[in-house]
């Protein structure tokens, strides 16, 4: 079978990876390692920070090798911009127009206000019964 154009891109698990942009409690510049790899077609990557932060679903862009990182550091490459209208997963949620509130789960998911009363109301319908 043929190697796709993407299988030299992907990075495997034990890999060490810095953090190329900001993400969620994790600074850009972050070193890390790669813990688990997810997807078929869409990749994402679960790295456990330096920082004691371990976040799941993390695509590609996102994170660079040492040799990529100095490349960068150095002026030779450039990082592809992401902003907050990116359509990664671990941001999702993030923009349900509920900024009242929420909670962020251990594997760093973001669970809106809205959904945490939903869930709420429901179990209080059920143990009422």
């Amino acid at each position: 079978m043929a190697k796709t154009a993407t299988a030299s891109t992907d990075l495997r698990k034990g890999t060490k990876v810095i953090a190329r942009t900001d993400l969620r409690d994790v600074p850009e510049g972050t070193k890390g390692k790669v813990a688990m790899v997810t997807g078929l077609t869409w990749i994402r990557y679960w790295v456990r920070f330096e920082n004691g932060v371990s976040l799941g679903t993390i695509d590609r862009k996102r994170l660079a090798t040492p040799e990529q990182w100095a490349r960068f550091l150095a002026g030779e490459e450039e990082i592809e911009a992401t902003g907050p209208a990116s359509s990664s997963a671990d941001e999702a949620g993030a923009d349900d127009g509920d900024s009242a509130g929420g909670a962020t789960t251990a594997n760093g998911t973001f669970v809106s206000q809205k959904h945490i009363d939903r869930a709420k109301a429901a179990r209080s319908r059920l143990t009422a019964a």
